[in-house]
């Protein structure tokens, strides 16, 4: 029997840093919204069989208008999210009707279906896996007056990325654990983590980024520039 695999994509934050009145996920990039950028990559994966997208309740509608404007068939449900994204990931969890669940930021339009499908059969072997890249830089601990407390060994960080990759009844069972207990974790696999299950990291592709800043918008620009030129 196949696994039905689906994908919760969030997109229903604000965000701050990029300065600008419009919401960061449907700021344009070269002349779509970073929103639909992102859409159209799983909407080509051919592991992915459904997608549930996440949003702010006042963006429902010009969303919906998208799935044909875009030829977005996989796209299911559109729900409203929460005021936390912890809650926004869980509602559209409740939307989705599938044995293995991707988790993903609508602001990282550049995953590649490979490091997807690498990914997937990680959590198929392990229960849950997640994209990540090795941290470059030296990374300090430091206490409240600023001082070094301690410099952990850097082969041993890795930045946490998305998608991540769950068995469905895990990871429901992990938020709703964490409804009860009233907490609120930094990303999913950490709820996961809190139940004794296993998360196994996968390499990611530095480009992967989420766009959030003025900057991560020019390094998007470049990226696509950079796919156009490879794909000629």
């Amino acid at each position: 029997m196949n696994n039905r695999v689906g994908a919760v994509i969030v997109a229903a934050g604000k965000g701050s840093r990029m300065g600008t009145p419009e919401s960061k996920q449907y700021l344009l990039l070269e002349g779509k919204p970073i929103l639909v950028h992102t859409l159209l990559q799983f909407e080509q994966m051919t592991l992915i069989d459904e997608i549930v997208l996440v949003v702010g309740t006042q963006d429902v509608e010009r969303c919906t208008a998208w799935i044909k404007t875009y030829g977005l068939q996989k796209i299911t449900k559109i729900v409203a999210g929460g005021a936390e994204r912890q809650f926004s990931v869980y509602q559209g969890l409740l939307a989705l009707n599938a044995d293995w669940v991707f988790i993903h930021d609508g602001v990282r339009p550049f995953v590649t279906e490979e490091r997807v499908r690498a990914c997937y059969e990680a959590a198929v072997r392990h229960g849950a896996a997640v994209l990540a890249v090795q941290v470059k830089d030296t990374i300090k601990q430091v206490n409240e007056a600023g001082r070094i407390e301690h410099t952990p060994d850097r082969r041993s960080l890795w930045a946490i990325q998305t998608p991540q990759a769950f068995r469905y009844a895990d990871v429901v069972r992990a938020h709703e654990e964490a409804q009860r207990e009233q907490f609120v974790g930094t990303d999913d696999s950490m709820l996961v983590e809190r139940l004794g299950l296993p998360v196994y990291v996968v390499e990611g592709d530095y480009t992967n980024i989420k766009i959030t800043t003025p900057d991560d918008l020019v390094s998007a620009e470049f990226w696509l520039q950079q796919m156009r030129e490879e794909q000629k």
